[in-house]
């Protein structure tokens, strides 16, 4: 036990090394929990349709659930919305009417034509009927965008060399008045967990700041000078090994401990 408690001790040390060699651009790219805090509803950003909206016209009765997703990201961000897509459509609550789906780009420079083609998309495949009305596609301007990602933590760079943006991934539950109630980190949302969000920010409740593991979007190769898509598949290795270390740990405990109790009972019999 004391070589495996080591090993995660190892993995765990050699995982905070990575983290502090990220390349200069990754460093100041990040997603803060910003639980308690509210967003400024007063935000003005264009809808699919390019109508001009704020905030607030998504708040005030249900609680939102807000996804930050470049619609031209070449990687991560699609992988974002195909995670959140896939743990509505195991919900038993409908998007529209128990809650409300805020998706808004962080590139200030695209379109509403890019937004209404990503509503399409994940539309189809959400396939619920009346959804359309509570999943909206934003886009904004420099300020209403730095000014909603700084209030939810959602830290981001833009690479000119390689003409993309580097992002970590995840999603927020915020409450009907607009309050930050619970993350969810990766590409990956538990529907349970999710529901339970959900329910809990409908009654204006906070969540509590949870454990993170980042994705990001960019790694720096020094062999090739560039940066790997395949950084991404790295990272959720680290973090299934690491999983697969905690949970292999588990289970020698628990097997440790059942034996013990049936040489306790034999040596009593």
């Amino acid at each position: 036990m004391k070589r495996m408690l080591a090993a995660m001790l190892l993995l765990a040390a050699h995982v905070a090394i990575a983290a502090d060699g990220r390349p200069a651009i990754l460093r100041d790219v990040g997603f803060d929990q910003r639980v308690g805090e509210s967003v400024p509803l007063d935000l003005p950003f264009r809808d699919e349709s390019g109508r001009t909206v704020r905030l607030r016209d998504y708040f005030g009765t249900k609680p939102v659930l807000l996804v930050p997703a470049y619609y031209e990201c070449p990687m991560l961000c699609t992988l974002v919305l195909n995670g959140v897509v896939s743990a509505l459509r195991a919900l038993p609550f409908d998007v529209g009417k128990q809650f409300t789906v805020v998706t808004f780009s962080f590139n200030p420079h695209e379109s509403s034509q890019l937004a209404t083609e990503k509503k399409k998309t994940y539309l189809e495949a959400y396939r619920r009927p009346g959804a359309a009305a509570g999943w909206h596609f934003l886009t904004g301007d420099e300020e209403s965008i730095a000014r909603l990602t700084r209030a939810i933590g959602f830290r981001y760079a833009w690479d000119s060399g390689q003409q993309q943006y580097a992002h970590a991934s995840g999603i927020v539950v915020l409450t009907p008045k607009g309050k930050v109630a619970r993350y969810f980190y990766g590409v990956d949302y538990a529907p349970r967990d999710l529901r339970l969000a959900l329910v809990e920010a409908a009654e204006e409740r906070i969540g509590s700041v949870v454990d993170q593991l980042l994705l990001f979007c960019f790694h720096y190769d020094p062999a090739t000078g560039r940066y790997s898509r395949l950084a991404l598949g790295a990272v959720r290795v680290g973090g299934g090994l690491t999983l697969l270390a905690l949970v292999t740990g588990v289970g020698v405990l628990i097997r440790r401990d059942r034996t013990r109790r049936t040489d306790v009972r034999e040596a009593h019999s």
